[in-house]
């Protein structure tokens, strides 16, 4: 039995691994939907979604971390309900939380693009996670300015501001978990 739980799956061909792990992190990401908690100062609710999309980026890189978050959004475009609260279709993108699901994709991406290093800090992947967190939270409150014809300020604390100490929490785990399971990634996708 011990020999079977330590047994890998080895994959050869770098084009499926790099599928099945864009394809896990869309899963990902539309299973930490389902993650929610409404809040009721705001039309959005907290998920565990940014936690998946900044480590798509960190882990796989710009183009499949960007290519796995616009593929969540594509599931969710062609009806399959994986977006928060059950929604899907091209009329979620035109509700309250479309912008963050545009954030998605340019924070992923942002954060594959510099993590291109091999040795990298513990202190500058903290960083580069809180700028990609700042690119998604803005997206969304650009949106929800948008969305709910507000002024900057009344979106700033209703879709950024509510969302920062458990995004930051968020960014600790996944520096930890980055830390943990890179170099391992990196040997099936690169």
């Amino acid at each position: 039995m011990e020999s079977v739980i330590k047994k890998e799956i080895v994959c050869d061909n770098k084009r499926i691994c790099r599928f099945l792990a864009v394809s896990i992190f869309v899963l990902l990401t539309a299973l930490s939907a389902f993650v929610r908690i409404p809040l009721p100062f705001t039309p959005v609710p907290f998920t565990l979604q940014t936690f998946f999309v900044l480590l798509s980026g960190a882990l796989l890189g710009r183009k499949l971390g960007g290519i796995s978050q616009a593929g969540y959004m594509v599931l969710g475009l062609t009806g399959l309900q994986v977006f928060t609260g059950s929604g899907s279709g091209s009329l979620y993108l035109l509700g309250p939380t479309g912008g963050y699901l545009v954030g998605f994709i340019l924070a992923s991406f942002f954060t594959g693009k510099l993590f291109t290093g091999k040795n990298l800090s513990r202190k500058y992947i903290f960083f580069v996670f809180l700028c990609a967190d700042f690119i998604l939270l803005c997206s969304g409150a650009l949106w929800l300015k948008a969305y709910m014809g507000c002024s900057l300020a009344q979106a700033f604390l209703s879709g950024f501001l509510p969302f920062v100490f458990g995004d930051i929490l968020k960014a600790v785990f996944a520096v930890f978990v980055f830390c943990k399971t890179h170099s391992r990634v990196k040997e099936f996708i690169c």
